[in-house]
């Protein structure tokens, strides 16, 4: 494939934009805004030569000038028309549903078939057909199987907002119940069990091709607020990441972000995506946060400048979301493809590096800034049947769970020791040890048959005046759940023999705190133990430690080429759990597989 770099403009016409109507003194003054905010951003797409998808939203199925505008531009720049469930909020939904709610993923069962219908047989009567793309923030598996048994010709959708979690809910002031966070970053076909996970096969797939609600930073918004780090350009002004060069507003952040997303073809056979997606209050004429509209303005002008002109040299194809979805189909015929990302520090020029790995097992996060350490991993694989909504347990948390999150459960740095959730490897000798935590290194990305390697740059631990040269490489087998990790000493210890020890410590959640762990189960091939807090542990010479994870459908294993393996409860001071791997050696290294599986 030739370095295709995919875009998808997504434009959604709100006559009940996101900011509140009396900000501009009444509904008409907020409708006559937004239209016009609509029609400057397919005016800026339309002049840079870029056809976009129209989402059409609820209210906006009320007023005949806008669904005369999606046909004009249908015809003229083939532009697509969409139905969104975004924009649900206005007067004729609020009177027919008796509710302030509006997040589609938030409703009962009931609820959310009554408004999927209601939503597409709107949009049936006003353009005579049912759309081919739909989406929303986040949308359940439930709804997506729903709308597809009902509307088949769905199939493109806007499925989620990738780590819309707890970092969000914080920096909105405890006040953005949209909990999402453990999802795909880049496109993937969704299962019909849990719309995070990617689907294994054609049983298990959804029958839609999902997209993310925004193209993100992957570093910058795993470490913080994904809120300021995207391919929206006002997100990146409310990171305040311009400048002002003499009058002009300048932001090479953002060229450097859809640059980024560009070179992701590089680990994905030549295809990479991007999409811009800006509903109209973000553009309002008052400005938004400290930046006047004039800079609102210009920065989606700038934008769209620049997708146009990677256009025009043929560095980028423009498509509309149904568009879209026939090309991912077509490029991905295997369903165990795994989509990669090696990313780089672009908002602080750092040598640190993420990789990104997801396929339809699991999800996880290399940090090679700490030697390689797993920073964050979800069990896919696990097929987690986690209904959202009223009705249900999770009402507003629709998260994936992880058994490793640096940021929620805390990583290696921690004020005490051994409490944070995190795969390493120590390093140990003459009674002292480190933790490759604290080598900084970098990776290289190789493709490889069924899967792909990862080997980062060697590190030099010295220990009691002994150097140690350790290189670290990461094999992910696509469609297994496994990832194999080998720590190879490379330099002669002269006689001496070093011991390593890779370990795994997690949890599980979706926030930063801890639910009960004592329907956990642990052990050592066949020796277990039932976890109690007590910080018991079980040490031999076995083929593979393991932990068992009820509330998260999940079987953790460890196991690989040792001297004795081990599986360790924690203290209800420290709720987390202990796996690993210990070989003592003068040369070679120790080569662990790490392995999940779903458990009932």
């Amino acid at each position: 494939m030739n370095n295709k770099f995919v875009v998808n403009v997504i434009h959604r016409p709100e006559l009940s934009p996101e900011y509140a109507e009396k900000a501009l003194g009444g509904a008409k003054g907020v409708q006559d805004e937004s239209l016009g905010i609509f029609l400057f951003q397919q005016k800026a797409a339309h002049d840079n030569g870029l056809k976009t998808t129209i989402q059409i939203t609820y209210a906006s199925l009320f007023s005949d000038e806008i669904i005369e505008i999606a046909k004009k531009h249908h015809d003229e720049y083939g532009d697509e028309i969409a139905l969104s469930l975004l924009g649900l909020p206005c007067k004729q939904f609020r009177e027919k549903y008796h509710t302030e709610d509006f997040c589609i993923w938030m409703f009962d069962e009931k609820t959310k078939k009554e408004i999927v219908d209601d939503c597409f047989s709107l949009f049936y009567k006003k353009f005579g057909f049912y759309p081919q793309s739909t989406g929303s923030y986040f949308l359940d598996a439930f709804t997506i199987n729903y709308i597809k048994s009902k509307y088949p010709t769905v199939k493109c959708a806007v499925a989620t907002c990738w780590e819309e979690g707890p970092k969000a809910f914080h920096t909105c002031n405890n006040s953005w119940y949209t909990f999402m966070d453990g999802g795909p970053w880049n496109p993937w076909i969704p299962s019909k069990v849990n719309s995070h996970c990617p689907a294994k096969d054609k049983k298990d797939d959804s029958g839609i091709v999902a997209i993310p609600h925004l193209s993100r930073d992957l570093m910058a918004c795993f470490d913080g607020n994904g809120s300021n780090f995207g391919t929206h350009p006002q997100n990146v002004l409310r990171g305040m990441i311009y400048y002002d060069d003499n009058g002009s507003y300048e932001y090479p952040y953002l060229y450097n972000l859809v640059d980024q997303y560009r070179h992701l073809g590089k680990y994905n056979d030549g295809y990479s995506y991007n999409m811009m997606f800006v509903g109209p209050g973000w553009l309002n004429k008052r400005g938004r946060w400290e930046a006047p509209y004039e800079l609102l303005e210009k920065s989606y002008l700038d934008g769209m400048k620049y997708y146009g002109e990677l256009k025009k040299r043929g560095e980028l194809i423009d498509m509309t979301m149904a568009e879209f979805a026939d090309f991912y189909r077509e490029i991905h015929p295997d369903y165990s493809t795994a989509e990669c990302a090696l990313w780089k520090d672009i908002l602080y020029g750092s040598d640190k590096q993420y990789f990104w790995y997801a396929d339809p097992y699991m999800r996880t996060c290399l940090d090679f800034n700490q030697g390689g350490a797993m920073i964050d991993l979800r069990p896919y694989a696990a097929r987690i049947p986690q209904k959202t909504g009223i009705g249900t347990e999770n009402v507003y948390d629709a998260s994936y769970p992880y058994l490793i999150q640096i940021n929620y459960r805390a990583g290696y740095f921690t004020h005490y020791a051994g409490a944070g959730t995190v795969k390493s490897c120590k390093v140990k000798y003459h009674g002292t040890e480190a933790d490759l935590c604290l080598c900084r290194t970098m990776a290289k990305y190789e493709k490889i048959e069924g899967g792909v390697k990862i080997t980062a740059k060697p590190v030099t631990v010295t220990l009691d005046g002994l150097d140690i040269v350790i290189q670290s490489v990461f094999t992910f087998i696509e469609g297994t759940g496994e990832v194999i990790t080998e720590r190879n000493i490379l330099n002669d210890l002269h006689g001496e023999k070093v011991t390593l020890e890779e370990y795994f410590t997690g949890a599980f959640g979706t926030t930063e705190y801890q639910a009960d762990m004592t329907d956990m189960t642990l052990g050592v091939d066949k020796e277990k133990i039932k976890y109690s807090y007590l910080g018991r542990k079980v040490v031999k010479n076995g083929k593979k430690a393991f932990a068992v994870i009820p509330a998260v459908c999940t079987e953790v294993g460890l196991y690989g080429e040792a001297d004795e393996l081990k599986a360790e409860e924690g203290i209800a001071f420290s709720p987390v759990y202990h796996l690993s791997a210990t070989k003592t050696l003068g040369k070679g290294g120790l080569k662990t597989w790490l392995s999940l599986t779903k458990a009932n």
